[in-house]
């Protein structure tokens, strides 16, 4: 029986030739990644394991979530990293003002690629397999480990197979294709199974959506989500800087627990409502309902706060206004992000229609700073999670949605269809 793209990746790394669903492995890591919150919990484990790094050029630390510094911990925990980064002689220290979201900095800096394997203390690592790489979050302990010996365990996961087919709509997105299989299968629907995506609608899919698809994985459970290697791949790589890499692909046997169809021409704009990903509904039933007023807007984080994400927002937004009960933040991903916004034009559109333009963070999206909420106060947003209490008060309530979505939410002052804003294309 043939192997699927993560047990080949999973085999390479454990000098094996062959892995079985539910096998125990211990694997080489090509990166392993904490932030803010993460590392600092994770250098009194490696203190305890001898204090260094097992390669300085493969342990990156992104200060993220709570940059600007919004308080005297937050500050404590950036300047940790910093002092034992720069102990450690660590190539890649990531300071705010310089970087950005660590799930677009690290694709954006290629420090990820087709073919690796990553650990990162960030459930959202997953991201990455968009590039092809087996990419996964875990704990601060195993981070630790993994930072001092450059090994992790694994169990080897079970597979499901996405078959994409067909072309998405205008005004549809990653995020509702995600949010659309969310729904479908559940937010315990891939656990610990790793999500494939294949079939002739992966190339009707831009990175970014990629990203968006697969940093999202875990939100239906999976241990991680991947995508093949293709022309859109290569070439984003290319303009990362990669030049090595290697390319993993599925063998035609290989075993998937389950193929799920996905038909992306049927795909329309989808919100997820609280308190759950996978509390998915369409326009035809939200438009059923009476309008759902709402206080506040997010577009960005590590899920949709690339450079497509601005531009599809921008192109709602323009020559609009924001409602007048409505705060807006758009919070680009990264440095590069934020000053490509400036140069085409939408920071201007942002600023002009009544948003406030923000430095890269990962800000309210765990309610963190930048947009904490009110008890009662209702949100559309671009992230990736809409717990209770995720972005501010317990009776506060989070509505997961697309770019678009979002911007012509923020602009009628309820939650809506992004398509009768944007007109037909």
């Amino acid at each position: 029986m043939g192997l699927t793209m993560t047990q080949k990746i999973l085999a390479a790394h454990a000098g094996l030739d062959y892995v079985a669903a539910g096998q125990l492995i211990e694997a080489d890591l090509d990166l392993v990644m904490a932030n803010d919150i993460t590392g600092p919990m994770a250098l009194p484990v490696i203190r305890q394991m001898g204090g260094n790094v097992f390669d300085k050029d493969k342990v990156v630390f992104v200060p993220d979530h709570f940059v600007p510094n919004k308080d005297i911990k937050s500050a404590e925990n950036a300047k940790a990293m910093r002092e034992y980064a720069i102990e450690q002689n660590l190539t890649n220290l990531m300071i705010q003002g310089k970087c950005g979201i660590e799930h677009a900095i690290l694709p954006e800096r290629g420090l990820v690629y087709s073919g690796m394997t990553v650990i990162g203390a960030d459930s959202h690592t997953c991201t990455y397999g968009a590039l092809g790489a087996f990419s996964t979050g875990v704990g601060t302990t195993d981070i630790a480990a993994g930072m001092a010996s450059g090994q992790a365990w694994f169990k080897v996961p079970e597979a499901i197979q996405f078959y994409l087919h067909g072309k998405l709509k205008p005004y549809v997105s990653g995020k509702d294709v995600i949010l659309h299989i969310i729904h479908k299968i559940g937010v315990d629907g891939a656990l610990y199974k790793s999500m494939e995506f294949a079939g002739p609608g992966v190339s009707e899919l831009s990175m970014d959506d990629r990203f968006t698809i697969s940093n999202m994985a875990i939100e239906a459970g999976g241990k991680n989500g991947i995508f093949p290697v293709d022309e859109k791949t290569i070439e984003y790589m290319k303009q990362a800087g990669v030049k090595d890499y290697k390319i993993y692909q599925a063998d035609d046997d290989a075993y998937y627990e389950k193929v799920i169809d996905i038909d992306l021409s049927l795909i329309t704009p989808t919100v997820a409502f609280p308190h759950l990903p996978g509390n998915g509904k369409t326009f035809d039933e939200i438009e059923a309902m009476e309008p759902i007023a709402i206080d506040q807007v997010v577009i960005g984080s590590c899920t949709n706060g690339r450079m497509e994400d601005m531009r599809r927002a921008a192109a709602i937004l323009k020559g609009h206004q924001v409602a007048k009960t409505v705060r807006v933040m758009v919070i680009p991903a990264t440095q590069n992000i934020f000053l490509q916004c400036i140069h085409e034009g939408l920071a201007d559109i942002f600023v002009e229609s009544g948003c406030a333009f923000n430095t890269p963070s990962c800000g309210p999206c765990m309610g963190g700073h930048m947009g904490v909420m009110a008890k009662g106060e209702r949100c559309v947003s671009t992230t990736n999670r809409n717990f209770v209490g995720r972005m501010g008060d317990t009776e506060a309530l989070i509505y997961l949605a697309s770019p678009e979505t979002a911007a012509a939410s923020a602009i009628t002052g309820y939650i809506t269809n992004p398509v009768k804003l944007g007109g037909a294309q």
